[in-house]
């Protein structure tokens, strides 16, 4: 009794199902979404320019008073205020979150509370009221030590950096927080344990670990101050936005000194940019190196 053979079927099969690959051309993946969006984009952003170039606009202004002297001397105080503001924001910012954390009710109550206030109004408000703290308090005095008429001690300049700082104290207060959580407790206990203050450990053990947590949002913030200082105009302190407009009141080339002004900051945010990019590095140089 005789048997069909089964392999050669099985070859036969094999060999039918075989392709030549080399003979197929691979064609990519087409993304007619992307592309049509990106067309649209470019559409627009080519028509926006087109708009500004041959709008009323004399750009020629835009060059004559980019370097005029009254500009230079508002970003000079725009930075001025800004790193000011924002030194007195981070330690108020890093008091406030240790008193946060403190076991005494007393100053984790005043914390909460500080952080309420200043985040929960408007930082305009903040600015105007303690540019008019005068009509409240007429004069600031200590008995047998000073008196001074409040309306020539709360100067613009002196109400801008107290309204500025006092506010960014409250927002920084959580950036510090977070970053003092996200160390391990073990380098707490390991402090505790050899008998190292409180203060102390935070300053040699815990705040160098908190920094590559703590740096990125608060350069953002940093970043951020800059064009918030243009809030310090509504209160007559001289800077970038103020002294524009002064000049544009003047000659009525508002758009033209608007340019001027946006120009300023991006140049000033770019630059401020550059170097939080920089010092981030250098904080998390150990935490590279351990991954």
């Amino acid at each position: 009794m005789s048997s069909t053979p089964i392999e050669p079927s099985l070859n036969n099969s094999r060999e039918q199902t075989h392709y030549d690959l080399d003979r197929y051309q691979v064609v990519p993946r087409r993304y007619y979404g992307r592309i049509t969006a990106s067309a649209v984009i470019l559409i627009l952003l080519a028509l926006l320019v087109n708009a500004f170039a041959h709008g009323n606009i004399e750009w020629s202004f835009v060059a004559q008073f980019f370097t005029a002297q009254a500009i230079l001397n508002g970003v000079v105080n725009t930075l001025i205020m800004s790193v000011l503001a924002m030194g007195l924001g981070v330690l108020f910012g890093v008091i406030t979150a240790i008193m946060y954390m403190s076991p005494n009710p007393v100053l984790h109550y005043i914390a909460v509370g500080y952080a309420w206030i200043f985040r929960g109004t408007p930082l305009i408000l903040q600015l105007l009221l303690w540019f008019n703290l005068a009509l409240v308090f007429p004069t600031i005095s200590i008995p047998g030590l000073f008196s001074v008429q409040t309306v020539t001690f709360m100067t613009p300049f002196l109400a801008a950096l107290l309204g500025l700082s006092i506010n960014q104290g409250a927002y920084t207060s959580e950036v510090v927080r977070a970053g003092l959580l996200s160390v391990d407790t073990g380098q707490y206990e390991a402090a505790k344990a050899i008998g190292m203050p409180r203060l102390q450990a935070l300053h040699r053990i815990i705040l160098p670990q908190a920094m590559r947590v703590i740096l990125p949002p608060v350069g953002n913030e940093f970043i951020s101050m800059i064009k918030t200082t243009s809030l310090a105009s509504m209160i007559q302190y001289s800077e970038l936005l103020y002294n524009t407009q002064t000049i544009y009141f003047a000659n009525a080339r508002v758009m033209e000194l608007l340019f001027v002004a946006g120009i300023w900051y991006l140049i000033v945010v770019t630059l401020l940019s550059f170097g939080q990019s920089r010092l981030e590095r250098y904080f998390s140089r150990g935490h590279r190196q351990r991954q």
